[in-house]
């Protein structure tokens, strides 16, 4: 009996042992084939970079490539952008209206989309749950079907070459509503109820109450939709004929011509055009995954 009573913990510390090795091994292998995953990511971004420091000559001659020649390394093409000239100009144009676009295009993107999930989330009604599912069920058609009658839709109420245009099809977007909806069923009614009895209105209780509770809901789809926005080039591109409103993505494609490519423009143009995007993922990753709705309800 002492035996097999000295035997047991042995048995148990040598499972343990096996268990950790193989969580141990499940660990590394599963970091390596991700960190082999943001490599394959990277490394275009990583060859843009570099590229955009070198003439536009180059990027014809080398492509994409990770030739590092410290003689051809400069910032011509960034002072370039930077000097005053008609390409900068014209750079510094798009910029500004993919900005404005896309500052625009998500306050009201997720204002509208807001309210609605709130009143189908908030409010048990038959109309609400049709409503809903009627959203959703625009996710399951794509947008090139979808386009041509928009296009027509937008030339019936004169919104062809506007910002509105290109902002009104994509305000009440199937995706954020969804989204929103997904985070507010999990919010306690109780909330609701305790604004109603202190006399505050639904409007009030719709803002001051309930949308702080949703910031961190508000901090993702901010980034969504601003990197859905900036990137856009399709449905722009057919809202848009003006020159002066195109958007930067529309414009650097305007660079690549049957005559001539402005290289050096597109390449550190295109890199530049990340920095904003980058910006509002630093300002908002934060607000993601914070538990604010802990304690909002005390027993």
């Amino acid at each position: 009996m002492a035996e097999v009573t000295a035997m047991a913990p042995s048995r148990e510390v040598e499972e343990k042992n096996v268990n950790k090795t193989v969580k141990n091994v499940a660990t590394v292998v599963c970091t390596g084939f991700f960190l082999f995953l943001s490599l394959i990511l990277v490394y275009p971004l990583f060859c843009g970079l570099i590229a955009s420091f070198r003439p536009g000559r180059e990027l014809i001659r080398r492509g994409l490539a990770l030739n590092l020649d410290p003689s051809e390394i400069s910032l011509n093409n960034y002072l370039y952008l930077f000097s005053n000239n008609a390409d900068s100009k014209k750079y510094w144009m798009w910029f500004k209206n993919s900005m404005v676009l896309t500052l625009v295009t998500v306050f009201l993107t997720l204002i509208v989309c807001y309210f609605v999930s709130y009143g189908v989330t908030m409010y048990k009604t038959k109309l609400g749950s049709v409503i809903y599912i009627l959203v959703i069920a625009t996710m399951m058609v794509p947008f090139e079907i979808l386009m041509m009658p928009l296009y027509q839709e937008m030339i019936d109420i004169k919104l062809v070459d506007t910002m509105g245009g290109v902002i009104l099809p994509g305000l009440c977007a199937a995706s954020t509503i969804f989204f929103f909806h997904q985070y507010m069923i999990s919010l306690p009614k109780d909330l609701l109820d305790a604004g109603r009895i202190d006399g505050a209105n639904e409007y009030y209780i719709a803002v001051r109450i309930m949308m702080p509770i949703c910031k961190p809901a508000f901090s993702a789809m901010a980034i969504l939709c601003a990197m859905g926005s900036w990137n856009n080039m399709l449905w722009p591109l057919m809202v848009f004929r003006s020159a002066s409103k195109f958007t930067l993505t529309i414009g650097l494609n305007t660079l690549l011509t049957p005559y001539g490519n402005n290289y050096d423009v597109l390449i550190a143009g295109s890199m530049l055009a990340i920095v904003p995007i980058m910006a509002v993922f630093l300002v908002f990753q934060r607000y993601i995954i914070d538990g604010i709705t802990t304690g909002a309800v005390k027993g």
